[in-house]
């Protein structure tokens, strides 16, 4: 069914304001860290330290955002993550040293635990209800050309105004175009936007259901929320690792460095390809099965460069970027899916804080293992993906009742 022209405009607004969030955050540091490092006399590791903190902010602050947005709707919490990402951005323009450096990231941890996918999910959500799962499709594909936009954008205008005149030019964005983007998206009608499309509760009928049945539900619940919580954080650990470190992966794998960043550049389409897939075919499908088909792609990719060696970084690359493009969807729908929309923001919340902490350690730790075996710690992230699969199939009971 084909998004109302409403919900189309919706999209396209969160969609444009998620590029920019994550194109002058999460993508920013690829650019600008070592002219950042050079400038300021740190290591390139330093900056990338202080980007770990700002996850684990994000990582803490993820729960309360989605909380703000059940009980007040999108549009004022996401605009106000754009004058607290320009903050950030604008700090970080001012740093002369370490500590400032620290400081500026802190505050961007704060506007990336309140103003990245969750919080857009959630918002749809709380728009659309059950009816949200094409919306959260739409602003993933928008978004996923964040790195195609964003890392040219911060190079150029590193080249032309230096990195610190780049900070400034992407905070410029957020006032000028973040903040108009997320304060025009609509703000629906209140609560019961985010309880459309469940069942109807019948007076005192809560009264009536059995304590023995309660507790079973209660018990269902935690499971399936934990059992999802180590999916994301397994996924994004994964997704986390390979942005860091796919070229010098390639390397190690027998591919020059000219055909490992060829071969890291299709990780891109893959996942915008992998989108569209979900928005078509695969959106016949129950969200379950397509997570789960996701979830397989990186170890089959992974056995099959691990086998091959690098002749088959294209077909790595490629089952990689779309298995990730298709579990970035996962995490805004199955959680709707399997809990209703009913405090989805609160739980969506809760359910990513280990993703933010995987994701927060990801490239220290793949980076040293990649120093110590070569193209063989892909087993780390195979072993990890089939877990995940696993846990996803543990879920099939859940979604029968």
């Amino acid at each position: 069914m084909t998004p109302a022209p409403r919900q189309r405009g919706a999209v396209a607004r969160l969609g444009t304001a998620q590029t920019l969030a994550w194109a002058s955050s999460y993508y920013l540091p690829a650019m600008l860290a070592e002219p950042m490092a050079r400038d300021l006399g740190v290591g390139t590791a330093t900056v990338f330290a202080a980007f770990s903190v700002a996850l684990i902010v994000s990582a803490l602050l993820g729960p309360l955002a989605g909380r703000a947005i059940d009980r007040h709707g999108g549009p004022p919490v996401l605009a106000g993550t754009n004058l607290v990402f320009a903050a950030g951005l604008g700090c970080m323009a001012m740093a002369q040293g370490p500590a400032t450096l620290f400081a500026a990231w802190v505050i961007m941890g704060v506007a990336m635990g309140s103003g990245l996918y969750e919080a857009a999910f959630s918002s749809l959500v709380r728009l659309y209800g059950q009816g949200a799962r094409n919306a959260i499709t739409g602003i993933t594909l928008i978004a996923g050309f964040a790195s195609t936009v964003g890392w040219p954008l911060s190079a150029w205008m590193e080249a032309q105004w230096g990195w610190r005149g780049a900070c400034l030019g992407w905070a410029a964005l957020h006032l000028l175009v973040g903040v108009p983007l997320n304060s025009w998206l609509p703000r629906g009608a209140g609560p019961h936007a985010a309880t459309s499309g469940t069942a109807p509760v019948t007076p005192g009928a809560s009264a009536a259901v059995p304590a023995a049945a309660a507790a079973g539900t209660h018990t269902s619940t935690l499971r399936a929320t934990l059992l999802l919580s180590f999916v994301f954080a397994v996924t994004w650990f994964t997704s986390t690792a390979m942005a860091a470190h796919l070229p010098r992966l390639l390397q190690a794998s027998g591919t020059s460095l000219q055909v490992a960043v060829a071969m890291a550049a299709l990780v891109g389409p893959a996942q915008v390809a992998a989108r569209l897939a979900e928005f078509g075919l695969l959106r016949r499908m129950h969200p379950l099965v397509s997570a789960q088909l996701a979830a397989a792609a990186h170890p089959v990719g992974a056995g099959i460069l691990m086998l091959l060696g690098g002749p088959a970084a294209a077909a790595f690359t490629v089952l990689h970027g779309a298995g990730n493009g298709v579990l970035t969807i996962a995490k805004g729908t199955l959680p709707l899916v399997l809990f209703g929309p009913q405090g989805y923001g609160a739980r969506q919340g809760v359910m990513m804080v280990p993703a933010r902490v995987a994701q927060a350690f990801a490239p220290l730790l793949f980076g040293m293992l990649l120093d110590r075996f070569g193209a063989d710690a892909l087993w780390l992230t195979t072993l990890l993906g089939l877990a995940a699969l696993g846990a996803l199939w543990m879920l099939r009971p859940q979604m029968q009742r």
